[in-house]
């Protein structure tokens, strides 16, 4: 019996699977990387060393206001970490400096006051001006004009009007965006609603280069880009996370130049090779990506990649947070198949296109080739069948599913973190 522990939720998540049934586990290289530093000195190295920009200290050093923008609940960025040396680093040059702490919650709900407390620690939430983004709320944003897509560019108003906007962040594989970080901390970090839907239309997400790892010719990425410069993102932080969520790496500068170094670095460490098989177990790395099923179709499109046609991707993931969005579910519990919702989707044009739309897209297509089963104990089983999608209360359950559906002599492959896997 082959045995795992696996990521689930704050904890692991124990797992066996039968010697005869299993094809082989494929995990990234970030699981074992060891930089040999302290998370501390590795962020104060990137920082020393920044890519096509000057010094952060430089930059702040003449300036009366600035915004730093930062990652939301939903993402594993340690800024209990990063923001205490950023902020050390600002104010030893400039001590007077008004700063404004900006967190990017794209379309996601907002942070609360307790995510924020787990998130930054108490000493930030209570001595700094922290603001949450609200894309919805047209009053708080500035037009900038046209997104190379043709979108509306929609901008938070309080990142406009600071002398200097800067940002931190992480890079991991993204399924649509290539990867994430970098210019994702303002399309769609700080973006209206408008301008996301746009970037994220179903023409868009159905391109053969709007997939995991790829940036080159990625549409949505272009849009990203273009966002990034409009709105004078001048530096960022962007760290690379290992297995526990602890720093291996970081970069630091110009937000195309540092960034395009951070995604050669990630591609480097998780790319995979896929192996064709019958049923494919797949993570969303624990907490904090796996706690609601928007986030859990990130570890799903990584099984995707070495599921064989009409084969089972095994799903664990804590979803303890429901289903991510009201729109994310609705939509997807009100379409009478994933046949006949694609069918209607790719007839949405760009302006027209809805909340959560490009999410469940990207379940869809899965959907159409593969049977999902999520493997959870926190969420109700109801929200998951309405999304046409089976439920298990335990690992063996699933399996016994998935053996029901491909044979009792079906191959089973382990991705440990589908998050942090490029499968190729």
């Amino acid at each position: 019996m082959a045995s795992f522990k696996i990521p689930y939720y704050k904890g692991t998540m124990k797992i066996d699977i039968p010697d005869e049934n299993f094809a082989g586990v494929l995990k990234s290289k970030s699981e074992d990387y060891n930089p040999g530093l302290s998370e501390e000195k590795i962020v104060e190295r990137a920082l020393d060393n920044p890519i096509g920009s000057l010094k952060l200290e430089e930059l702040v050093k003449d300036k009366d206001n600035m915004v730093i923008i930062t990652s939301d609940h939903t993402r594993p960025v340690p800024s209990k970490i990063t923001l205490p040396i950023l902020l050390k680093r600002i104010r030893s040059v400039n001590p007077k400096i008004a700063i404004k702490i900006l967190i990017a919650t794209g379309f996601h709900r907002a942070t609360t006051h307790e995510e924020m407390i787990d998130k930054f620690g108490a000493d930030i939430v209570n001595n700094e001006n922290i603001i949450c983004h609200r894309a919805e709320d047209k009053e708080s944003l500035v037009n900038l004009g046209l997104l190379p897509s043709g979108g509306k560019l929609w901008i938070n108003k309080i990142a406009m009007e600071t002398q200097l906007l800067i940002a931190e962040g992480f890079i991991e594989p993204h399924f649509f965006a290539g990867f994430s970080g970098g210019r994702k901390s303002i399309l769609p970090g700080i973006s209206g609603a408008e301008t996301i839907k746009a970037n994220h239309c179903s023409e868009f997400i159905s391109s053969k280069n709007a997939r995991t790892g790829i940036i080159k010719n990625n549409p949505i990425h272009e849009d990203m880009i273009y966002a990034a410069k409009k709105a004078k993102l001048a530096f960022i932080l962007n760290v690379v996370l290992g297995k526990d969520k602890n720093i291996i790496n970081a970069f630091t500068g110009h937000v195309q130049l540092a960034h395009e170094e951070g995604c050669k670095f990630v591609k480097t460490i998780s790319e995979i090779k896929g192996n064709n098989s019958d049923i494919v177990v797949t993570t969303n790395g624990g907490y904090p990506l796996d706690q609601n099923i928007y986030q859990a179709v990130k570890g799903m499109t990584a099984a995707e990649g070495c599921a064989s046609e009409n084969g089972v991707i095994i799903m664990i993931a804590s979803c303890s947070d429901g289903h991510g969005g009201e729109s994310f579910y609705n939509t997807m519990a009100n379409a009478k198949s994933p046949r006949d919702f694609m069918n209607k989707l790719m007839r949405v044009s760009r302006k027209d296109t809805v909340p959560d739309q490009w999410e469940v897209q990207i379940l869809t297509r899965i959907l159409l080739k593969h049977q999902v089963i999520i493997v959870t104990d926190m969420c109700n089983p109801k929200i998951i069948k309405n999304m046409h999608m089976e439920h298990a209360y335990t690992f063996d359950e699933a399996l016994n599913m998935a053996f029901k559906i491909k044979g009792e002599h079906a191959k089973v492959t382990l991705i440990k973190d589908g998050v942090s896997s490029i499968v190729v």
